[in-house]
């Protein structure tokens, strides 16, 4: 179980698995073995955690810790039931015995994959390959966790899974979006080739503990975070006019487990986000209130290849899930601003 001694995610991992055992999920996690890759990140220690609570005989967690952090994962490790191969999955040799594949490992955030874009590209395309064939070998269901990043600067919003998507293949921001895509056409390919049980989910921008707060390349809501409770500008590219949709994460870590444990969803391909869209600069005030802070807001150049909104149809995961975000942006940045008081150390002071 998450470790009680980080209260604000032990107390979301309880309420994630009775929704799970509410909905009848739970039951097909017990006594099967798992492997992750990106399990000591932001949104796979997360599924780690609840794996783990719900049973899972033995979890396999594929992690070179560049972006994951061990801290969230060493409650764990010592349990008997969790390993970690401290590798980068594209340097992993396919391994067989799993029930459960799951692809986790990226680097997400723009600052970052801007500075790794090799790396970046490696993980969705040669890691992507590894982990199905981890799976092919295995005769396990294989979930992707894609992006909604695959949409580029989407021209159909609210944006549905059928839609292909406007993408800049040679940009800044190319390595994640078609690595991606890439990762993407060969989950299919495994699946028309070789029968692989597979599921994809993009997965639009997901917030909440354990985003790292100390990270050199962090994402817009642990930044303006940090920001807020330190008294520094508050920084925001562009006219903060563009939006996006802030998903809590115990929210898309129910929607992964129940896409990934889906009778009926062999082959699909499904978003998971929130549909309330949000622009950056009601973010940043928003934010900067719940904090209580001093911070002014500071407009930067834009980003090259910005999209200027970011909103998913959800209406398939209704459907096919009975899935839909619950936690209102306020709560969810509620519980993420008192996850990092706790753990964003001497650095974090309002004052």
């Amino acid at each position: 179980m998450s470790n009680p001694r980080d209260p604000v995610v032990y107390a979301d991992v309880v309420s994630i698995t009775a929704v799970l055992k509410e909905h009848g999920v739970a039951d097909s996690i017990a006594g099967r073995r798992v492997i992750i890759s990106g399990g000591a990140g932001f949104l796979g220690s997360w599924l780690v955690d609840v794996l783990y609570t719900l049973g899972a005989e033995h979890i396999t967690i594929v992690d070179n810790l560049a972006t994951g952090r061990i801290d969230n994962i060493s409650h764990l490790l010592g349990t008997g039931r969790v390993e970690l191969i401290k590798l980068p999955v594209e340097k992993l040799e396919p391994l067989k015995g799993y029930d459960f594949v799951i692809h986790m490992a990226a680097r997400p955030s723009p600052e970052d994959y801007a500075a790794h874009p090799v790396e970046t590209l490696l993980a969705s395309s040669r890691g992507t390959e590894v982990m199905l064939e981890t799976a092919r070998l295995s005769d396990a269901v294989f979930l992707l966790a894609s992006t909604s990043e695959v949409y580029g600067d989407a021209e159909v919003v609210p944006t549905p899974e059928t839609y292909w998507g406007k993408v800049n293949p040679i940009g800044p921001r190319s390595c994640y979006d078609e690595g991606k895509r890439y990762a993407e056409a060969l989950t299919v390919a495994y699946a028309r080739q070789y029968g692989v049980d597979v599921r994809i989910a993009r997965i639009f921008n997901t917030y909440g503990p354990r985003l790292d707060p100390g990270a050199r390349y962090a994402r817009v809501v642990p930044r303006f975070i940090m920001q807020a409770l330190r008294n520094e500008p508050i920084t925001i590219f562009g006219d903060g006019k563009q939006t996006r949709s802030f998903c809590y994460v115990s929210d898309v870590t129910i929607g992964l487990l129940k896409l990934l444990l889906c009778g009926k969803c062999r082959g699909e391909v499904v978003n998971l986000g929130n549909d309330e869209e949000v622009t950056i600069l009601e973010l940043a005030n928003l934010i900067k209130e719940i904090v209580g802070s001093r911070s002014e807001i500071v407009f930067l150049p834009p980003r090259e290849d910005d999209p200027r909104r970011r909103r998913p149809d959800i209406s398939k995961a209704r459907r096919l899930l009975n899935w839909q975000p619950t936690t209102p942006l306020r709560v969810g940045l509620q519980k993420t601003v008192e996850w990092f008081r706790q753990h964003a150390g001497g650095g974090a002071h309002v004052g």
